[in-house]
């Protein structure tokens, strides 16, 4: 259905190719090929980029602000065929240079195999994920990506990085019945911050950010990447995620915990993750979720 036109109410998204330095650029990383369970999540950066100009760019305030007035914003399109060695690093180099040319990527996945790459690429040396899941697995796929930047050391190495201290690490939303007893010891006895599903509801969502930006940005240089798997949300809210479960995260907690984080200005970059456009539901409820994180994200951002 074509959408209405009016002067006065811009519509959001169709932003241009970088050219220079600009604020925030979106780059779709579509990862798919490792998952652990079958997924289209390859189809999903152009189902978000499809589902951006339903909305409207203006925070209300007041006063009223409109995020393509305030924030210079890019898409560099996507990597192709970002998933095996060859692929992780074109996504790597690729992550970099728009690292190095704007102040946050929001890269579009994907499985939540894209967290390796682009937390790589932008140097990041601290790392929250909105997750119900630790992803910490051994071996290569979506769910071991967490594992994967605290033990490579010498892949990050090779592209001119460390790996991430585990002590640096804070995962939000963590939720029983979706995970083994097995990997929690793994982050308990790695050091890894978790903060429980129950937890952020018992504390709220100020006091648990103001912490995992505490832990995560530690250090002289902090460099912090944003996981946002989408999966932690309420499978009511999210049918297009494969590991969603009835009783996570509502829509609105998702958005406010990615507004929340992305204002503080040591986030570098962020991902999207584990939404599978082709499993949506007819009214696409899920990627229009993730359309409105992406503007989350540059609403934190102009915030800051």
């Amino acid at each position: 259905m074509a959408l209405s036109h009016d002067p006065l109410w811009p519509r959001t998204g169709n932003w241009p190719a970088p050219d220079g330095e600009v604020d925030a650029v979106l780059l779709g990383v579509p990862t798919w090929r490792t998952s652990l369970s079958p997924t289209g999540a390859h189809a999903t950066p152009a189902a978000i980029r499809e589902a951006l100009p339903r909305y409207g760019s203006t925070l209300l305030g007041p006063p009223p602000i409109d995020l393509d007035e305030v924030l210079r914003i890019a898409d560099a399109g996507d990597v192709v065929e970002p998933d095996g060695d060859e692929g992780e690093a074109a996504a790597i180099t690729r992550v970099r240079e728009l690292s190095d040319a704007s102040r946050l990527v929001i890269a579009l996945g994907g499985d939540n195999s894209l967290t390796y790459p682009v937390a790589l690429g932008s140097r990041a040396t601290g790392l929250i994920t909105i997750d119900a899941h630790f992803d910490l697995r051994d071996g290569v796929s979506n769910g071991t990506p967490v594992r994967r930047l605290v033990e490579d050391a010498p892949v990050a190495a090779a592209v001119g990085t460390e790996r991430i201290d585990p002590t640096r690490i804070v995962q939000i939303g963590i939720a029983d019945f979706a995970n083994s007893a097995a990997y929690a010891r793994r982050a308990a006895e790695w050091g890894i911050r978790v903060i429980t599903l129950d937890e952020v509801r018992r504390r709220g969502i100020v006091d648990v950010v103001s912490e995992a930006l505490e832990i995560a940005g530690a250090g002289s240089d902090p460099r912090v990447h944003l996981d946002i798997d989408v999966d932690a949300c309420d499978r009511s809210v999210a049918p297009g995620c494969p590991a969603s479960v009835p009783g996570g995260f509502a829509a609105w907690e998702l958005r406010a915990l990615t507004r929340a984080i992305a204002t503080d200005p040591r986030i570098v970059s962020a991902d999207l993750a584990e939404v599978d456009a082709t499993a949506d539901a007819e009214d696409a409820r899920t990627v229009r979720l993730a359309a409105l994180c992406v503007l989350e994200l540059l609403a934190g951002l102009a915030a800051r």
